[in-house]
């Protein structure tokens, strides 16, 4: 970011344009931090003097509930409610920056859109970030979480907000006064969406008591991941954005959500092509900085804070994520699938952590666990052993992948198409 030295606090409203790929558009990095002087942009995606058109509203950033993180709204606007908060939750390769976010109600569009711009007016110190981000639902679940500055790879009718505030220190907090977007349509741009698997390093979290970059206070022997991007970052209480780590020998797998940011970068989302990865986009898709950094000084040895990197982990693990479902004992290389980039058929765990069986009995032994709340594959279903459980009394097992079965009984909704029979 540009500092500029003056007393005078600057003044930043900004006008974006967003084009949310699901799968793979290019997407520009921050864009509230861009400037430290007072500046007025023009929304790239329109053309000069033609008026926007489709849905425009504002988002509320008065309402503060349980899946919002350390914000609060104060009479000038919102505004991070311990910009220490960073520093307190940083021992080891966490964020170095107080960070705060606000997730606004999903919004039903009145028409199909494939486009959505954001007009953001703050006040944006050096120091401090703002940033508004958007993602779209589905057949298959929701997109990524992509910059305001995007466009959806087909018509959507349903989208979500949210705005993130950043902090390099308690001087540097930013006040947001309003946020408008405009949801609208460009030509349809196709794009594939394969699911994506690569092997990374896998350090175990710890840290039982404080709290995730989504807003969980860590539990002993918790079930979730964490990864170096807010992309992939699931709300409280959901698995929006899954994974499915694997020992690297295929013994054990297990199913969590991704609940926390790091470890050492938060704006790596190396699992994404380089057209669309956010930061480090030399480096080859499937590859995290920190592995780069570790293994072949890239970036000098240092994460994206300059702190020198001490592992080469590409996710973190909380410690019932790793000791119970993995049965690990110290850090190890996992093959990790990130779900959200696939399709077809997904299952909620609405009850967990669940244990995935070889067969489809309860007799079968176990050799992983769906931690609740994530957001499984389901292939296709078999019968089994009948199984009473929190949702349904069922004979019907589903096949998340070959040798994986958990009973139908502990899945709380199932959306994304239509399971059928193996």
């Amino acid at each position: 970011m540009k500092h500029v030295h003056r007393r005078v606090r600057p003044i930043l409203r900004l006008a974006l344009t967003a084009t949310l790929t699901a799968a793979l558009l290019p997407a520009t990095g921050p864009v509230a931090a861009a400037a430290a002087t007072p500046t007025t942009a023009v929304p790239t995606g329109s053309r000069a003097g033609a008026p926007a058109t489709g849905d425009r509203w504002s988002l509320d950033l008065s309402v503060v509930d349980a899946d919002d993180v350390n914000v609060r709204p104060t009479g000038t606007g919102l505004r991070l409610r311990d910009a220490r908060w960073g520093a307190a939750r940083s021992r080891g390769p966490r964020s170095a920056l107080a960070e705060g976010m606000l997730i606004t109600a999903p919004r039903t569009l009145s028409r199909p859109a494939t486009r959505v711009r954001a007009e953001i007016d703050a006040r944006v110190v050096p120091g401090a970030t703002v940033e508004t981000q958007v993602r779209a639902w589905r057949a298959s679940g929701w997109s990524e979480w992509r910059p305001a500055t995007a466009v959806f790879d087909q018509p959507v009718t349903r989208v979500q907000a949210r705005v993130v505030l950043t902090a390099r220190d308690a001087r540097s907090v930013a006040t947001v006064r309003g946020v408008r977007l405009t949801a609208d349509s460009l030509a349809v741009t196709t794009a594939a969406t394969p699911g994506l698997t690569y092997q990374v390093f896998a350090t175990r979290i710890g840290l039982v008591g404080e709290v995730t970059a989504n807003g969980r206070t860590i539990q002993p022997r918790d079930h979730f991941a964490a990864l170096p991007s807010r992309r992939g970052l699931s709300p409280l209480n959901s698995g929006d954005y899954t994974v499915r780590v694997c020992t690297t020998s295929g013994s054990r797998c297990t199913y969590a959500p991704v609940w926390d940011v790091g470890p050492w970068n938060t704006r790596d989302d190396y699992w994404n092509p380089s057209p669309v990865r956010e930061n480090w986009k030399d480096l080859p898709q499937g590859r995290p900085e920190a592995q780069a950094a570790y293994q072949s000084g890239y970036n000098g040895g240092r994460d994206q804070f300059g702190r020198t990197v001490l592992n080469p982990a590409g996710i973190d693990l909380a410690d019932g994520t790793f000791w119970d479902a993995l049965l690990l004992t110290t850090n190890a290389w996992v093959d990790v699938a990130y779900l959200w980039t696939g399709s077809g058929p997904r299952g909620v765990v609405g009850d967990g952590p669940l244990n995935i069986r070889t067969g489809a009995s309860t007799t079968y032994p176990s050799r992983g666990l769906a931690a609740r709340f994530a957001n499984v594959p389901i292939q296709c279903y078999v019968t089994g052993q009948t199984v009473s459980g929190p949702f349904r009394t069922t004979n019907r097992w589903n096949r998340l992948a070959t040798g994986q079965y958990v009973s139908h009984a502990y899945i709380s909704a199932v959306y994304g198409g239509t399971v059928s029979a193996c």
